[in-house]
């Protein structure tokens, strides 16, 4: 028999040449569409030849034929299979070249129909890939165009070889698995639905992960919005692992702020935010709220780095800046430091359906809505004698839109437009305080106090009195609420309650 392979691809990157390769070495092609289009100056034949059937219904069906299926999936050494080819005078297909069709680029395309969308649902593709991968032992499958040249080589070198061939099954099932999930996720409307299917592709190998001795990579999901993976990085040395993981609390928390908002971000909590008439002067009150714990941290900024701004962050060392944009005196100057990553990315949109945050416990996964519930949501009331003034009341939005974004249990302290004193990830919540507190220091005096969920005692609020805290900002809905009301009248201290919890684990 004729070696012949089957060449049908979207992606025709190198597909000229790698089929020219092919035909120097004895294959025939068999082509359709478009890319027989392409090779039949080559003397590629169409696959209608083959299949003794022309394409019909606009090219749906073409390939789903015993002719190519049983040239595809013959046991090269059972007697009965190549009986039956002889007999219906099949030939054997050696290499199957399949790439489908656009199904993601037509998703993400402006203004793409349904009827378009549904059109690019490849069906022959994806059967001649698992057709091919199954028969791995006698066809080398194709997905990646990457692949080509060492196929080639091998092929001159006497032929693909077995493990060659084996990896390339497992690609091609990666391959038609993840396309199958990203159209299970377009058509798929419920949120938790009985089998979830996910996809990912390869971003980048990571050097490490959270430590040094620890593997890692990442993937991105393949319709991304302005993500931390979508950023580009204008200057620096490569995102490690917990860059990356810092990086994506900074750019999320910074998102919340609609004024010019600075955020600095150390190990996944933030250590200093501040807002301002202008992005200099938020970034100045984020550098003051902590000028010890911002050293080698991570900061957003929501508005265009100029040169005033460029100034203050030259000053520390930073390990990442992220801003919508760099003016080219900012960039003058930050690019002097030939390791700090700057990262670019558009601010402005807006995910199209709620976002979901997925972890990963032994055995499975936890999913759940990301925590979207900002202080526009909440329902406030005031239960205390003392209420607190309009200013107060703007702190107090600063200060509980701020703590969202601190580990359980979580307390945090502002005052001025900038936060003073965070305590993260407490076991009890006076512990919180008092790290927060300690921090503040004298600038306790007159701030807000924003707690991440209820206060189950009143010794929170003691502490917050002697510290002369004036107002505090929490959940609400514990059973000793009127111990935590008692004590906030008897220090004179507004307190108000959200209604809405912002546990962070």
């Amino acid at each position: 028999m004729k070696k012949r392979a089957l060449i049908s691809v979207s992606d025709k990157t190198g597909i000229l040449d790698f089929a020219k390769g092919l035909i120097a070495h004895g294959y025939e092609i068999v082509s359709t569409g478009g890319t027989y289009e392409l090779l039949k100056v080559e003397g590629a034949i169409n696959i209608s030849e083959v299949t003794g059937f022309p394409e019909i219904m606009d090219g749906r069906v073409k390939t789903l034929h015993p002719a190519i299926h049983g040239g595809i999936l013959a046991v090269r050494d059972n007697p009965t299979h190549m009986e039956t080819l002889a007999t219906h005078k099949i030939n054997t297909i050696d290499i199957v070249v399949v790439n489908l069709y656009p199904f993601k680029e037509t998703i993400q395309k402006a203004g793409a129909t349904e009827e378009e969308i549904i059109e690019n649902i490849d069906i022959g593709g994806p059967s001649m890939l698992r057709s091919a991968a199954k028969n791995h032992a006698s066809v080398a499958v194709v997905v990646d165009p990457a692949d080509y040249e060492n196929i080639l080589s091998e092929i001159s070198q006497g032929g693909v070889k077995t493990e060659t061939k084996k990896a390339l099954a497992a690609k091609a099932f990666r391959h038609t698995a993840a396309y199958d999930a990203l159209i299970a996720a377009y058509f798929t409307k419920d949120p938790y639905p009985e089998k979830l299917t996910l996809t990912y592709e390869i971003k980048q190998p990571l050097r490490y992960g959270e430590n040094p001795h620890q593997k890692s990579a990442l993937y991105s999901d393949p319709i991304q919005g302005d993500t931390i993976i979508a950023a580009k990085q204008l200057h620096g040395k490569e995102l490690s692992y917990n860059n990356i993981a810092d990086a994506d609390v900074t750019l999320s928390m910074v998102k919340e702020f609609v004024m010019p908002a600075a955020v600095a971000v150390k190990h996944q909590n933030p250590c200093g935010v501040g807002i301002g008439e202008n992005i200099a002067e938020a970034y100045s009150r984020a550098y003051k709220a902590d000028p010890v714990s911002i050293f080698g941290g991570i900061v957003a900024l929501n508005r265009e780095v100029d040169k005033p701004c460029a100034q203050q962050l030259n000053e520390v060392f930073l390990e990442i800046i992220i801003a919508p944009s760099f003016s080219e005196e900012a960039l003058a100057i930050l690019t002097k430091k030939k390791n700090l990553r700057l990262l670019q990315i558009d601010m402005s949109q807006k995910p199209e359906k709620a976002e979901q945050k997925i972890s990963e416990v032994s055995g499975g996964l936890l999913i759940q809505e990301k925590d979207t519930a900002s202080f526009d949501d909440a329902t406030l009331t005031f239960p205390t004698n003392r209420k607190p003034t309009e200013d107060e009341l703007k702190t107090a939005k600063f200060a509980w839109t701020c703590v969202k974004y601190v580990k359980s249990n979580g307390i945090l302290i502002a005052r001025d437009n900038m936060t003073v004193g965070i305590g993260p990830g407490q076991t009890n919540r006076v512990g919180a305080a008092k790290i927060a507190i300690s921090d503040a220091g004298e600038r306790t005096r007159g701030a807000v106090l924003a707690s991440d969920a209820f206060f189950p005692m009143p010794d929170t609020v003691e502490l917050a009195a002697k510290a002369g805290i004036e107002v505090i900002i929490q959940t609400g809905g514990s059973v000793k609420d009127n111990d935590s009301i008692e004590a906030c009248n008897k220090h004179n201290i507004a307190m108000i309650f959200t209604g809405i919890r912002h546990f962070k684990h």
